[in-house]
């Protein structure tokens, strides 16, 4: 594909808030397909060129098929990024979920994903069941030479975490994970994490998971092979699941962003998080402090440069880039 679709602005982010409004619109109109039929997956922004990436699911099920979309930080155009005949290295996961494991992983559905609708008490919430090799990577994030990877292995405790040298070699490191879930009042081994952004200049991370606990994971002198067990540090509520987790520093404090299913986009001093004692039983209030901004239907986060942050938000007319000064969060 070499078609552009004219600029909408959303690279040129230096001074001002700007906007890409039905992002998903324009992605069908390049694609030739309906915007129905458009998911995006993931949103990543280049440090430099402030280019903005996008994985984007074209159809559903068995018959999507996925493609890279760049949307040029200098002038806003749409271009395909195409991912035969480059060069790649690659590593191999060997303690995958196999094809014929039983277990199933169950999911919040974003937008209109199918999925099967559950009452409890006055609500009704839609759930995904999905093979467990489907979950085999959950989430990803580069830290000091070291891609880590969440999401299931086929042992009896199957939540995992990887840590893979990069550029890849041997050395895979890796460590079965244990948390505290407040909502379900019990330690869990087998729920996989769904967002994790590194934290402490990639000492530690921080992780969230379906209904919603926010754990901090330390990495230092952590031996490959053990359990790890995290410690939880908040609870945003069940029935909810994160979509994304970024940090920004505004006012010399750092702050984690958790764009999840249920509610606003989140903000958490991670001074808090700092100070925050383990929490191992439920209870009222459910951890750290937390603010909820005035942006619903956030589904994807990435940091633009130091004075905005980059969301891709939904609404019913669809769906929207829009760059968000950190100063106003």
């Amino acid at each position: 594909m070499d078609r552009h679709v004219p600029d909408q602005n959303i690279g040129r982010v230096a001074s001002k808030e700007r906007r890409d409004s039905n992002v998903d619109v324009r992605i069908a109109s390049f694609l030739g397909c309906d915007p129905a039929d458009v998911l995006i997956r993931d949103m990543a922004v280049h440090p430099s060129s402030g280019n903005v990436y996008l994985s984007v699911q074209r159809g559903r099920g068995d018959a999507g098929a996925f493609v890279l979309i760049r949307i040029s930080g200098a002038d806003g155009q749409l271009t395909h990024v195409p991912l035969r005949d480059v060069p790649f290295a690659e590593a191999s996961i060997a303690d995958a979920p196999g094809e014929d494991d039983e277990r199933l992983d169950i999911v919040l559905p974003e937008g209109n994903e199918e999925g099967e609708e559950i009452t409890f008490g006055e609500r009704t919430i839609r759930l995904l069941r999905r093979p467990a090799r489907m979950s085999t990577v959950t989430d990803m994030a580069y830290v000091e030479g070291a891609l880590l990877v969440a999401g299931l292995s086929n042992e009896e405790f199957s939540s995992k975490l990887r840590r893979i040298p990069f550029p890849f070699r041997e050395g895979v490191a890796d460590n079965n994970l244990e948390i505290y879930h407040v909502s379900h009042g019990r330690w869990e081994t087998q729920a996989p994490i769904r967002a994790l952004v590194a934290y402490d200049g990639g000492k530690s991370i921080l992780a969230s998971y379906t209904c919603t606990p926010v754990v901090h994971f330390p990495l230092a002198d952590v031996h490959s092979g053990t359990k790890l067990v995290g410690r939880t540090v908040a609870d945003l509520g069940a029935g909810n699941q994160p979509l994304d987790m970024i940090s920004f520093t505004a006012g010399g404090e750092e702050h984690l962003l958790v764009a999840n299913t249920s509610h606003g986009l989140l903000k958490i001093a991670c001074r808090d998080i700092d100070r925050q004692e383990p929490l191992t039983h439920p209870q009222e209030p459910v951890g750290v402090p937390r603010k909820t901004e005035d942006l619903e239907g956030v589904r994807r986060l990435a940091n633009l440069n130091g004075s905005y942050v980059l969301a891709l938000q939904a609404d019913d007319r669809g769906q929207h880039l829009r760059s968000v000064s950190t100063a106003s969060l």
